[in-house]
């Protein structure tokens, strides 16, 4: 598939979108069928909290993983990459990782709408498709979420509701990834709201 270099071949190939948690899910099942090992290196939760991760993704949840320091959370998310799909494509520039045959930005919709089946594709690798993110008191919305960013906005002389003004934060540019944010806590409660009003989209 990685050979694929345009939208056009793409759509030959029978490539179908999904979304992430359907990814996870369809691959971890394979993964239970032919008996893998599905976190190795985790040891003394086969029978409390793998098993509930491993139900998580067969219902296509988001996951809050608690305990004390040490007890392998973190390590345990970054396993989660193992059960994406080794490549997905990708409109090649976009800074959204947009699905070629599902793209959402302005600037995947219109190099589409310009370039039709020749619009470039890219491939991302799963290991580049983890993102994670250490939260202290000080991270913000626009860290997170994005912004609007004025100079863009003065220099392509566009209005501030222009898409193209905005200059987006860890979460949209981890669109089709894995994004996980440690020790959940120390985020002022605002942000946390926020969070949760991103889950509900």
């Amino acid at each position: 598939m990685q050979q694929i270099r345009s939208l056009g071949e793409l759509k030959k190939s029978g490539y179908q979108p999904r979304s992430v948690k359907e990814e996870l899910r369809a691959n971890l099942i394979e993964k239970i069928r032919s008996k893998d090992t599905i976190f190795p290196g985790i040891f003394g939760f086969d029978d409390t909290v793998l098993p509930d991760v491993e139900r998580a993704v067969l219902s296509r949840h988001n996951i809050l993983l608690l305990g004390l320091r040490g007890q392998a959370k973190t390590r345990i998310a970054r396993m989660l990459i193992n059960l994406l799909d080794e490549y997905v494509p990708v409109v090649a520039g976009s800074e959204l990782n947009d699905d070629p045959l599902a793209p959402i930005s302005r600037f995947a919709k219109d190099l589409i709408a310009e370039k039709g089946d020749d619009t470039p594709v890219a491939w991302m690798h799963r290991d580049e498709r983890y993102v994670e993110k250490l939260a202290t008191p000080d991270v913000s919305i626009a860290d997170l979420v994005g912004d609007v960013d004025p100079i863009k906005a003065a220099n392509l002389r566009l209005p501030y509701s222009d898409e193209r003004v905005i200059h987006f934060g860890l979460i949209p540019r981890s669109h089709r990834c894995l994004f996980v944010i440690n020790e959940l806590p120390d985020l002022q409660a605002r942000i946390q709201v926020s969070l949760f009003n991103v889950l509900q989209e």
